[in-house]
């Protein structure tokens, strides 16, 4: 009666944790990102951090967080990857950025800095890609999302907090060193 009563136990505990697991892994399928999941997509590396996204991720979500999440004072960034993305080209005289959109593209070059504006991560990004026709594209980077493959950043961090400020002149925020 023991080891019936041992089994028994043993197999209702089995159930539980794999009815648990079911339940965490169907939550996991009905979010669409590891962003939104709140797994980090990052990983610890010397001088800062190494951020890898899949498909569907939003490039400034990940690196927001990131600033967040790992209290990052200010950085800069490279990266590389597949993604649809839109630039902006500044008129200096409308002080507005003109829109470019690409899609399913290979970014071939990105480059960008982290800081803070009223107490919020700003991230400022420049890039260049390519499409099927080996045609580049470049300029400041308004938004990015992952196409097919993955996004690599690699995230060097600083250890001075700066911010952003409006230099009303320009139109446009510009890191503040002081």
């Amino acid at each position: 009666m023991t080891n019936v009563l041992s089994y028994t136990l043993c197999f209702a505990i089995i159930v539980a944790e794999f009815v648990g697991n079911l339940q965490t892994f169907a939550q996991a399928m009905t979010t669409n990102s590891i962003v939104e999941q709140k797994i980090k997509p990052y990983t610890a590396v010397p001088g800062g951090y190494l951020i890898v996204l899949r498909e569907g991720e939003k490039l400034f979500d990940a690196l927001e967080r990131l600033a967040v999440d790992e209290h990052v004072p200010s950085a800069n960034f490279t990266g590389m990857g597949f993604v649809n993305i839109t630039f902006g080209f500044f008129d200096a005289n409308k002080k507005e950025y003109k829109p470019g959109e690409f899609r399913n593209v290979e970014l071939a070059s990105m480059h960008g800095s982290i800081a803070w504006k009223e107490g919020k991560p700003s991230v400022h990004a420049h890039g260049v890609v390519g499409d099927q026709n080996f045609e580049s594209h470049a300029g400041h980077i308004l938004n990015a999302t992952v196409s097919t493959g993955s996004l690599e950043i690699l995230v060097a961090v600083h250890d001075k907090k700066l911010e952003r400020k409006k230099d009303e002149r320009l139109g446009a925020d510009v890191l503040n060193l002081y």
